[in-house]
């Protein structure tokens, strides 16, 4: 008898602006039961639509400022506005230790973080099929000014040469297909040696003695 670990997969998925790696995130949640989406912390102003513990963990500076000194996040960043964002270590643990695996959608120097915080962690870089077809994208959002997009291309060049320090490259050409793929991903991955516990020998001259008098 074979025992596998029970613990979850942790998977970090990053990837330039863009790659549509937020839509591959939500379609893996919908494709499979047991993963969570995991939900970062930040000290942003909740906007109208946004419910606390499902789009974000909604904190207080002195609160995100305390859990950091008590070592509650994986990681943590100040962004250009003055506001923190991190990713809370309870929750991810709590689904991890059912069984459950976790996605965590981040950017490259959190990842980077988490690497070194968690290394046997799984990390999967989503490519777009071109930069043309990046190009594309970012434009037809229509959300940002020329100058932010010209800045956004610029950052996606330099992230794409982070590509090294993941485990799998995903080309989102097409969501299902970058979904089915990620799938497979983690089925490899469960099916790895290093993830038995234990082979269970006891008992194992008798059951050799059954199955030969079986074949008689």
């Amino acid at each position: 008898m074979i025992k596998t670990k029970n613990r979850g997969l942790f998977i970090v998925i990053s990837g330039p602006s863009g790659a549509g790696k937020g839509t591959v995130c939500k379609g893996l949640v919908k494709a499979n039961p047991n993963v969570w989406l995991s939900v970062s912390a930040t000290t942003r102003e909740k906007r109208p639509d946004e419910k606390n513990g499902e789009n974000y963990f909604f904190l207080t500076k002195d609160e995100f400022i305390n859990k950091i000194e008590a070592g509650e996040f994986l990681e943590y960043a100040i962004v250009h506005d003055n506001q923190y964002y991190g990713t809370p270590k309870e929750k991810i643990n709590e689904h991890l230790t059912k069984g459950k695996d976790v996605i965590l959608e981040i950017d490259i120097k959190g990842a980077l973080q988490i690497q070194d915080n968690i290394p046997n962690s799984l990390f999967i870089f989503i490519l777009p099929p071109s930069m043309k077809e990046l190009k594309r994208r970012l434009i037809s959002r229509g959300t940002e000014s020329k100058e932010k997009m010209i800045e956004r291309f610029k950052a996606s060049y330099k992230e794409i040469n982070e590509i090294t320090k993941y485990n799998y490259v995903v080309v989102n050409d097409n969501i299902e297909d970058a979904i089915k793929k990620i799938n497979a991903i983690m089925v490899a991955e469960k099916c790895r040696v290093d993830r038995i516990e234990d082979v269970a020998l006891n008992n194992l001259e008798e059951e050799i003695h059954e199955n030969l008098v079986d074949t008689k």
